[in-house]
């Protein structure tokens, strides 16, 4: 997304569930996944949809695709849930964008407006995202001037902060926190989500998976340095040959010759030389 980071790539054995690659496999049990849904929302969801690790959505107008940490759905409802585990910049503009791609996902060509499912873009994050020391924070859209006036666009953003976990009331949901923030299993739910951990790491496939992926993302790395290299020096080079062209042409406006000559000789506007 926006935010420029260099990821730290952990050792297998050293995982823990708020890693982003371990929350999207564990999240992908869907027995676990509708747990934490249900506990954090407080809703009833009747079952969980194909949870996709990692999903990738690249609209039709844009090169820009979004890779969501776990996209699910229930019979009229999306959820996309992602685990914050730095500090993210932008994170209002990171929601708005990932509630685009939600509703491109559950809206069919042609289909009606009214036909939009509910969507809840969920942040877990182990930072305060806005510095309140609040443990959620849940936006939703309501009329300035009156606030007893809805949107009614059927879109949540809640985001949860782990750093604030004392000050929640609920018990579960604080245990829920603690477990992302300190990693230590307080409930049964936690306790659940810690031993899939654990089981995660000697998973072949997982292994597989997780390797393939840091290498993936690495080489994307790789890539993206050597291309901001050669755009430095195609630039360097560029702002190079301006000046040589610049100083040439003082040097010619100083020898007498006109500015239609110095023009035709280095290349530069007479509107720029005259400036000179």
């Amino acid at each position: 997304m926006d935010d420029t980071r260099t990821y730290e790539y952990k050792p297998i054995d050293q995982l823990v569930f708020s890693d982003d690659f371990m929350f999207g496999a564990v999240m992908s049990d869907s027995k676990i996944c509708k747990s934490v849904l249900e506990l954090l929302l407080q809703v009833k969801i009747d079952h969980v949809e194909y949870p996709e690790l990692q999903k990738s959505m690249n609209p039709f107008y844009s090169q820009k695709g979004v890779r969501l940490d776990v996209y699910v759905a229930d019979s009229d409802r999306v959820f996309d849930v992602e685990c914050q585990s730095y500090k993210a910049e932008s994170i209002g503009k990171r929601a708005r964008y990932y509630q685009s791609m939600l509703d491109i996902g559950s809206l069919a060509r042609g289909a009606s407006y009214s036909e939009l499912k509910e969507s809840y873009v969920i942040f877990i994050c182990l930072s305060d995202p806005f510095e309140k020391n609040l443990p959620i924070y849940t936006f939703e859209r309501k009329c300035r001037e009156s606030a007893e006036v809805e949107l009614g666009d059927a879109t949540h953003h809640v985001m949860f902060n782990a750093a604030a976990y004392e000050n929640e009331t609920d018990p579960e949901i604080k245990a829920f926190l603690a477990f992302v923030k300190n990693n230590k299993a307080e409930s049964d739910l936690t306790r659940e989500i810690a031993t899939m951990v654990q089981t995660k790491k000697f998973e072949q496939s997982f292994i597989n998976e997780y390797l393939a992926w840091t290498l993936h993302d690495q080489d994307v790395e790789r890539r993206g340095r050597k291309e901001g290299r050669e755009s430095g020096l195609r630039d360097g080079r560029k702002e190079g040959r301006n000046e040589g062209k610049v100083e040439a042409a003082r040097n010619a406006l100083a020898m007498g010759l006109s500015q239609a000559q110095v023009s035709q000789i280095t290349g530069l506007s007479v509107e720029y030389i005259a400036k000179l």
